[in-house]
């Protein structure tokens, strides 16, 4: 599909030969002086990268989440989050999405290596709404972003007129029983869930947890009234979103958390939603987690 683009002259597209995959062939379409493509080389677009911010562009990395996080990640460390430069590093592929491609191209651990980087902000939209959106708030904050997309499409959520604010969760539900906190592509599947949590009478708050760093700590206190609370990720269930909230929890005190996502393993080659099966990611067990919690503990 074609977008027209903004002619900012300061935003540059750092491409590793995945223009094509990326779909970062159409901004070289329209705007070829802001296009670079360095080649099958992930360490030398960071550098480069950086070099554009310090001149005063802001430069988006454009690769799979794989390479962008793990094989990039000293040179995100040392040259870009060290010095506090306006890099974004918007990587496709993330999560289980890459499926069939197998366990090495399913970056299940780099949202959670990239949040322990100083300097580092962490985002992942729910649909395609709220990802133009977060990417167009990147391209406005001023510091390293890592943006994280998937590989298949998902449903859309929001209506075109949604806003979003880095750092802001969004509250989908409000309720009293228990609050489940979704990121990214399972933002969907916990939808679903509290809708079926509801006609069998459990009250449900429900967040789009889109930046995991820095992560709403003002909504997830919000969520310890309900006493239960359900983190579901399409990441490790640790050092990602998970995690994170457990670390608010843990401060705070308060709630029982559960958390879904990838069970601390690799993934292997395939279909996505057998793949989502395998971890529990799936809506059966997002409802089946949330009627035991609340059972037990009313």
């Amino acid at each position: 599909m074609h977008w027209p683009l903004t002619k900012n002259q300061d935003i540059y597209v750092v491409d590793i030969d995945i223009g094509k995959s990326c779909k970062t062939t159409e901004f070289a379409k329209q705007l070829p002086n802001q296009h670079i493509n360095v080649g099958i080389a992930e360490q030398n677009a960071a550098g480069l990268a950086a070099g554009l911010a310090t001149t005063g562009k802001i430069p988006f990395i454009s690769t799979y989440a794989v390479f962008g996080s793990l094989r990039m990640a000293k040179q995100i460390r040392q040259e870009v989050c060290y010095p506090h430069l306006n890099v974004k590093i918007a990587c496709s592929h993330g999560g289980l999405t890459p499926a069939n491609d197998g366990g090495s191209h399913q970056a299940i651990e780099d949202m959670g290596v990239l949040r322990t980087i100083p300097n580092m902000t962490v985002v992942m939209g729910a649909d395609y709404t709220s990802t133009r959106r977060l990417v167009a708030k990147a391209a406005e904050h001023y510091g390293p972003v890592y943006l994280r997309f998937t590989r298949d499409t998902i449903p859309v959520i929001y209506g075109e007129d949604e806003e979003f604010e880095i750092g802001k969760a969004k509250q989908l539900k409000d309720g009293k029983d228990i609050a489940i906190i979704a990121n990214g592509d399972t933002v969907h599947l916990a939808l679903e869930a509290a809708e079926a949590l509801e006609k069998s009478g459990v009250s449900v708050k429900l967040l789009d947890m889109h930046t995991i760093k820095p992560l709403d700590r003002e909504a997830v206190v919000e969520c310890l009234r309900t006493g239960r609370i359900i983190t579901v990720e399409d990441h490790n269930i640790l050092n990602g979103l998970g995690s994170a909230v457990s670390e608010v929890v843990a401060g705070e005190g308060g709630a029982i958390v559960r958390r879904i996502g990838v069970q601390d393993k690799f993934g292997e080659s395939a279909p996505y939603e057998k793949l989502l099966e395998m971890n529990g990611i799936t809506v059966k067990n997002i409802v089946q987690t949330a009627q035991s919690l609340v059972k037990v503990h009313r």
